[in-house]
């Protein structure tokens, strides 16, 4: 009896004791984000004691406020202005601006680079990732130049950092954003019905949304806590049960979390996870997520990353998860330029660049070369033989084989306009009109070329009217001179 009242007793008390933290996913509701009400959404690391808010505030005391961070990242910005831009890309629901720093030898400008981002503090109770990030930022603009690896990051990709999408829970320290809806569920789901109603989003979500729209990114990453692990889409599944469910770039996929995990010592030993490593689905299934969104909608290949055991430790204990994550942060970012495929699309009949689309044979992904450049940046788990394809309306789609080593590669693509029937170029690069950005204006080409081709159209039929008008004439001749006979000469010699 005296057993039972025990271990009741430390049941009450260290609730965390007996379950399992669940960072990803720690909070299931049916609210806006949910259809799924899951009884475990009250376990793990989340207190509901009354002194729940004082405790996190206590712990909370070494790092930085709201205003401490907006003072740090402008700080950053005016210390490193050569290497360094600072922009926002929205508001929280309380106003809040969502400041990023943008570290790139030429800052601000289109490059045919591949883009990578880093968000943090996407929980409010998971602040970790704010801390760190804004020690990535600083240590590229102290080392750049002197480090060979900051030096290939500034160089060779635009690196976005958004230190805290939420920063209004990071003030409340709960989990959801200013009207608590866990922003990790408020994106659009690929199986699910949910998130479908643009106006019901959360200003955060819409701005990371619009963030994808206007700029290409090649990769991200989002740091979370509660967990060290590196995860990887799917994160749900069709069904909503929980098993492995692989996305068309399993291999790739786990071979960016591989390069995370494998430089994060603790990572890479995990005996909960294998290299410490995980299929999101495979871990528990999430829906509404950011990360299968950013694949799916943008383009971009994301991971998860757990970055700490604990949602919130002490601020003491920032320097030391710094310097396990730091080397795990840089080669992530290194490795867009480190491996995989890239390289420009040109037209074959003026060299223009085409904003084509790469494709891999038994890869159902698609990526999108940029429109300014058309440079293309395709991630791939080296080691492997691949066929990639260029294709673009207009033009013959061409492939190559290639034998990815550990190295990246570089191989270009020159499109052949399609000739259609009349003999003009149906996809000609030559034709397409230019703005000020030097932007394809594809809407305005193609009403062009449908005109073309109908006046072309009717220039043929006319011709080919005259062609049997005339042989018609010629063979009535032909006839009437049979009939009358050898032609005499009345001219006299």
């Amino acid at each position: 009896m005296k057993l039972i009242l025990s271990l009741l007793f430390l049941s009450l008390r260290f609730p965390s004791f007996f379950h399992p933290a669940e960072a990803r996913g720690g909070e299931r509701t049916s609210s806006i984000s949910g259809f799924m009400v899951d009884n475990n959404a009250i376990r793990g690391r989340h207190l509901f004691q009354e002194n729940h808010f004082q405790k996190l505030d206590n712990l909370a005391h070494g790092y930085m406020t709201n205003s401490d961070l907006e003072n740090a990242i402008k700080a950053f910005g005016n210390r490193c202005p050569s290497i360094s831009r600072i922009y926002s890309i929205g508001k929280s629901v309380k106003g809040v601006p969502l400041w990023v720093m943008e570290i790139s030898d030429n800052p601000g400008k289109e490059e045919a680079e591949p883009a990578f981002k880093f968000i943090g503090n996407v929980h409010g109770d998971e602040p970790v990732g704010r801390e760190l990030l804004l020690l990535l930022a600083n240590w590229l603009c102290d080392n750049y130049m002197k480090d060979p690896l900051a030096t290939l990051i500034v160089n060779n990709v635009h690196l976005h950092i958004l230190p805290s999408m939420n920063p209004d829970g990071f003030l409340l320290r709960q989990r959801g954003n200013a009207n608590n809806i866990d922003l990790n569920r408020d994106f659009p789901d690929q199986f699910f019905s949910i998130n479908d109603d643009v106006g019901a989003r959360q200003p955060e979500t819409k701005a990371i949304m619009s963030w994808l729209k206007e700029i290409q990114f090649t990769a991200s990453a989002s740091l979370h806590g509660g967990a060290l692990v590196a995860n990887y889409p799917w994160d749900g599944t069709q069904d909503r049960r929980k098993y492995y469910y692989a996305c068309p770039d399993d291999k790739t996929f786990k071979f960016l979390a591989s390069v995370y995990s494998r430089s994060h010592h603790n990572m890479s030993l995990s005996e909960e996870f294998q290299g410490g490593i995980t299929n999101g689905a495979s871990w528990y299934p999430i829906y509404g997520g950011m990360q299968d969104w950013n694949y799916i909608h943008g383009g971009c290949f994301e991971l998860t990353l757990e970055i700490s055991d604990n949602k919130w430790p002490t601020a003491n204990e920032l320097p030391t998860l710094w310097e396990l994550n730091k080397m795990s942060m840089l080669n992530l970012v290194a490795v867009l330029v480190k491996t995989g495929v890239h390289g420009r699309i040109f037209s074959s009949d003026c060299g223009r660049p085409l904003p084509a689309s790469i494709a891999v044979k038994r890869i159902n992904y698609t990526i999108k070369a940029t429109e300014a450049f058309a440079d293309y940046h395709r991630l791939l788990a080296p080691g492997e033989r691949y066929d990639v394809v260029a294709k673009m309306p207009g033009y013959k789609s061409k492939s190559t084989s290639i034998l990815l080593a550990e190295e990246a590669m570089t191989v270009d693509f020159i499109l052949d306009p399609v000739i259609t029937p009349m003999g003009s170029l149906l996809g000609s690069g030559c034709d397409f009109s230019w703005d000020n950005k030097s932007r394809l204006q594809l809407v305005e080409y193609f009403p062009r070329l449908h005109l073309e081709i109908s006046l072309t159209l009717v220039v043929v039929i006319l011709v080919f009217l005259c062609f049997l008008l005339r042989r018609r004439a010629i063979l009535n001749y032909l006839k009437h001179r049979e009939s009358v006979g050898p032609i005499r000469s009345n001219v006299a010699v």
